[in-house]
C-alpha cells in the first residue's frame, strides 16, 4: 500500500514538472496580439463621421455620453425644463 502511495506520488510530481512548461507554452499561445490586418484605429476626434474607425474606448465614451444627453434632454423637454423656476414663482406670489 506503501509503494502504490509512493509510485502515485513520484509519478504526479513527474508529471507536474513535464505539465508545467506546457501549459506556460499553451498560456503563451492565449495571449491576444494586436491584428494588423484591419484598418488603423483613430481618435474619435481625427475622424467625427466615421464611427468604425474610432478606437474602441472612444466608440464606448461617444456612445454613453449621447445616450445621456439624449435621456437627459427627453427629460427636461417632457417635463417642461421645471426646475427651481418653480421655487422662485412660489416665493414671489408670498
Amino acid at each position: 500500500m506503501a509503494t502504490l502511495a509512493a509510485a502515485v506520488a513520484r509519478q504526479a510530481a513527474t508529471l507536474s514538472r513535464v505539465s508545467t512548461p506546457r501549459t506556460s507554452l499553451r498560456a503563451a499561445n492565449l495571449v491576444q496580439r494586436r491584428d494588423h490586418h484591419g484598418p488603423p484605429r483613430v481618435n474619435f476626434w481625427q475622424d467625427p463621421l466615421s464611427p468604425s474607425k474610432w478606437k474602441e474606448e472612444h466608440f464606448v465614451i461617444v456612445s454613453l455620453s449621447g445616450w445621456g444627453l439624449l435621456i437627459f434632454g427627453g427629460y427636461k423637454f417632457f417635463t417642461g425644463g421645471k426646475g427651481k423656476k418653480e421655487e422662485k414663482v412660489a416665493e414671489a406670489s408670498h
